[in-house]
């Protein structure tokens, strides 16, 4: 199994990677199948209108995730990591108000999405909760083109067809799961990558860095500097801002106020013992405002989990001794290991397993990375991210009003906190422990199998409706 760290670790917008980023994708790619002609209908006359309809949790929690004005931006041409952000608001409107788009290549076409773009309430498709069919027709209204995709988390998108043979392209246009074949260590599990380790004498970062040259040779460290950077400008820009969230529910952003009390409490030499807590917080809750936002931010593993990887990042590098530029760079990748195994053998998504699949699986990722980062033993590495995710599992994903900001926020800030403690837990162990982390996520895979539908993203149950009566 090989799954890039530029799969795990996307440049995208808020607020969700499987409700925005991947129904933008795969509306993108609706755009491209239509250009190559492949797959018309024959008999179809000439192309004239668009439309699409959302399934399953797409179609539940879209408004408050605008997965709406998401389909609309895929279906103008735009993908997550192009667009600005700024300007979603304008071109979304521009299309509402004349009922026309103009894809590049394709000419001027009808869509009005208040009728061409359906949200459908009834069961779920088939193949994933989070389904969306868009829908081509010619001039007498009859079918041109029609294709089935699944946003399967993280903002991966697969066709109906590409479920069904099990393979996962991601919006980069890179396959996300390759082939083993050709990788130098290609482990897909923990258990085959400590081995390898032990084998090889490499460490996990070591390991994942030779597999990654296969691809991006001597731009690696480039491209992991510009995750970085984006991570960090999403921060800074998170604890500049205040002001209300959109979406209704009228939460206030808390990370600059925050920021700004924490500045000054060191300013005075008057912090705490536990104030190191408030720092991981503070930067989780910046990056998950700007996500709430819709601002730009790094899918790690997803959205709804973007903030504890650059949280625990910035603790490395601001707060921990020792800290190095090739120590973050060790981070990414020791992190970019543990997501891979983790969707490769569950799930990173909301919608299938619940938050332990999102938050949990970013707080096993950003613990097992710290603990490299600080030199730890591949084994210790190993025990930090079993560490962190089994103090996840079972956790619901149950957003208010299907916006990604109650719980999501505040959670971000815990599960940063849960990462550094399990990453400093391993560092004062010999590697050796109880629970594997192969079963710990085999546990997470049945436990989401087992965890009823409103509890999964649907903003059907749980906090989502326990809300206050004031």
């Amino acid at each position: 199994m090989f799954l890039s760290v530029f799969d795990i670790f996307k440049v995208g917008v808020g607020p969700s990677s499987s409700h925005t980023m991947g129904p933008m994708t795969a509306a993108a790619r609706f755009l491209d199948d239509l250009r190559g002609a492949a797959e018309i209908i024959p008999g179809a006359g000439r192309l004239t209108r668009l439309g699409a309809s959302l399934h399953g949790s797409l179609a539940l929690t879209g408004k408050g995730h605008a997965t709406d004005r998401a389909v609309i931006l895929g279906l103008l041409g735009y993908l997550p990591d192009t667009l600005d952000p700024d300007a979603a608001e304008r071109l979304e409107a521009e299309v509402r108000q004349t009922r026309r788009i103009s894809p590049p290549g394709l000419g001027t076409l009808d869509f009005d999405p208040e009728v061409d773009l359906l949200f459908d309430y009834g069961p779920p498709l088939p193949g994933h909760a989070n389904g969306l069919i868009l829908r081509a027709f010619d001039e007498r209204g009859n079918p041109y083109m029609t294709q089935t995709y699944y946003s399967i988390g993280g903002g991966f998108v697969v066709t109906k067809a590409e479920l069904e043979r099990g393979q996962a392209a991601s919006g980069t246009g890179l396959t996300a799961e390759k082939s083993a074949r050709g990788y130098p260590y290609p482990f897909g599990s923990a258990d085959e990558m400590l081995k390898m380790g032990r084998a090889s004498g490499l460490s996990i970062a070591a390991m994942k860095r030779a597999n990654e040259k296969i691809h991006f040779g001597a731009t690696l460290d480039q491209r992991l500097d510009r995750i970085c950077e984006v991570m960090d400008a999403c921060i800074d820009r998170g604890l500049r801002m205040d002001g209300v969230l959109p979406g209704g529910l009228s939460v206030k952003r808390r990370a600059k106020a925050i920021h700004e009390q924490l500045l000054a409490e060191r300013g005075r030499n008057q912090s705490q013992p536990h104030v190191a807590n408030d720092w991981l917080s503070v930067y989780a809750m910046a990056v998950n405002e700007e996500n709430a936002a819709g601002g730009r931010v790094v899918t790690s593993p997803t959205n709804g989990a973007a903030g504890v990887v650059p949280a625990v990042i910035r603790y490395y590098r601001d707060h921990c001794i020792g800290a190095t530029h090739e120590g973050v760079r060790t981070l990414l990748l020791t992190a970019a290991a543990i997501g891979g195994l983790i969707k490769h053998n569950a799930s990173i998504s909301g919608a299938e397993v619940g938050c332990q699949g999102e938050v949990g699986s970013a707080s096993a990722m950003a613990a097992a990375g710290l603990c490299a980062a600080l030199g730890g033993s591949n084994e210790q590495v190993e025990n930090a991210a079993e560490i962190a995710l089994e103090h996840h599992l079972g956790m619901t994903c149950d957003p208010a009003a299907g916006l990604v900001q109650v719980p999501c926020i505040e959670r971000n800030g815990l599960g940063a906190i849960k990462a550094v403690s399990a990453a400093s837990i391993a560092l004062r162990g010999d590697g050796t422990h109880f629970m594997p982390l192969d079963n710990c996520i085999e546990t997470m895979r049945q436990t989401g199998h087992d965890m009823l539908t409103k509890y999964k993203e649907t903003s059907l149950g749980g906090l989502a409706v326990n809300l206050p009566e004031c």
